[in-house]
């Protein structure tokens, strides 16, 4: 990790009304997707520190690159609610336009555990955008909270 990388991150936090947003970006698409879910984790997760223990085979699909996001990031907080998951980083291993593929490296910590930063509900379409940019990718989500 680059010095650039530990000072900015590659997510900016965005406030709406009832929704929290992120800005995300990426070199590459599949690095836009980990840093998603890094984002997500900044979010719903107070700083704490969680250990690399397991790791969680992840795979979506969506019909465009749009909804491929909002599927990846629902299946992330889906294992975070239903199973305890807190993840400390992810790979990708296969990424189109309408499916990604990778694992989530954390672990599992009971409810009593966890200490949630902002109880993020779901992810919306509010404002959605992924687009490609001269530096890479850039994209946009919103979640209920």
């Amino acid at each position: 990790m680059t010095s650039d990388e530990q000072v900015n991150p590659p997510y900016e936090v965005l406030e709406h009304t009832a929704d929290v947003g992120l800005r995300i970006y990426g070199r590459s698409l599949p690095e836009l997707f980990s840093n998603a879910g890094l984002g997500l984790m900044a979010l719903a997760i107070e700083t704490q520190v969680i250990e690399e223990h397991e790791r969680l085979s992840l795979a979506v699909s969506g019909s465009d690159v749009e909804q491929l996001l909002v599927n990846w990031l629902s299946e992330i907080l889906y294992h975070m609610d239903a199973e305890g998951w807190m993840f400390a980083r992810f790979t990708i291993t296969e990424c189109s336009p309408t499916a990604v593929a990778g694992e989530g490296w954390g672990e599992r910590r009971d409810a009593a555990a966890r200490t949630r930063a902002v109880a993020v509900k779901a992810v919306t379409y509010h404002q959605l955008s992924v687009r490609e940019t001269p530096e890479g990718w850039q994209a946009t989500v919103y979640f209920d909270i």
